[in-house]
């Protein structure tokens, strides 16, 4: 693509450092004005444009990203009265960042090609930090023509770019890494709340994980916690991991997969939200299991 015009919807903390990095490298951008956005003093700096319809937004450009919470969003921003693909031109580009369920996902790509839209669906894994530092690993789904007219916009903020087969596959397995994920990050925190309650001092029991089978990714995002109550290496809210769980296990239901053990995880969320509320971060979730009423 020759300098496409790009629009966003979605400026939340992962959206934020999308916006940052294309707007940084020389795409023109548009962002949604919305409340649930981060402050855009930044993005306007450096040259990024706002508007405050969607529809006004999506005439404009010729890609789409979408950074929204899921899929009722995707659904309404795109699908919903006075929705984007009514405005979009053919030829455009649809490209959702968001985390969906994957049959919400082919019906909406299914309407954007019968619109003349294309449609590709590039969940994220890692972090904001990563987002800010156009580190993103994206998982994407869709053609692989319509993937190589996009590549060279999608490296402006992702890292690693992985074609997972068609439509739908890149959300599959976004569920299935987030499920793997949190279900560590869930394990994690309730073996850490029996520690406490054993008595077992913080740093052993971070030190003796991290040196054999407890090792990994999911460990050292907890492990500022674990060891300073500092939440900050992992800002993912309970209501986001409650989310996740629920897409995953309607997936599972869907494909008739056993998902006994990720019903228990979504279960430990669900209680962890009506306990501490959605906004609450994940890694208190050791606090809440380790919790005696």
């Amino acid at each position: 693509m020759d300098v496409p015009h790009i629009a966003l919807i979605g400026v939340g903390l992962m959206g934020h450092g999308i916006a940052f990095n294309l707007a940084s490298k020389g795409c023109p951008l548009t962002v949604l004005e919305h409340p649930g956005n981060q402050p855009l003093d930044e993005l306007r700096a450096l040259g990024v444009a706002t508007a405050a319809g969607v529809q006004p937004l999506a005439r404009q450009c010729d890609v789409l990203i979408l950074c929204v919470t899921g899929s009722p969003q995707v659904e309404a921003v795109l699908l919903g009265e006075g929705g984007a693909l009514a405005a979009l031109r053919p030829g455009a580009v649809v490209i959702d960042c968001s985390t969906a369920i994957p049959a919400s996902t082919e019906r909406v790509a299914a309407a954007c090609r019968s619109a003349g839209v294309d449609f590709l669906d590039a969940p994220m894994t890692r972090t904001p930090r990563e987002a800010r530092a156009g580190r993103l690993n994206l998982l994407v789904g869709g053609e692989a023509t319509v993937l190589a007219r996009c590549r060279p916009i999608l490296e402006r903020f992702a890292e690693n770019i992985i074609h997972t087969g068609a439509v739908g596959s890149g959300h599959r397995m976004k569920l299935l890494h987030n499920y793997v994920s949190l279900g560590s990050v869930a394990l994690i925190a309730e073996a850490a709340a029996c520690a406490q309650g054993a008595g077992v001092a913080p740093e052993v029991f971070v030190d003796v994980l991290a040196q054999g089978g407890g090792a990994g990714v999911a460990l050292e995002r907890l492990r500022p916690y674990l060891l300073a109550q500092d939440a900050s290496a992992l800002r993912f809210a309970l209501g986001n991991a409650l989310k996740d769980m629920g897409y995953y296990t309607t997936m599972a239901g869907d494909s008739r997969a056993a998902c006994q053990i990720a019903q228990a995880v979504q279960d430990t969320f669900a209680s962890a939200v009506s306990q501490a509320g959605a906004d609450a971060p994940v890694p208190e979730l050791v606090r809440l299991l380790a919790r005696k009423d």
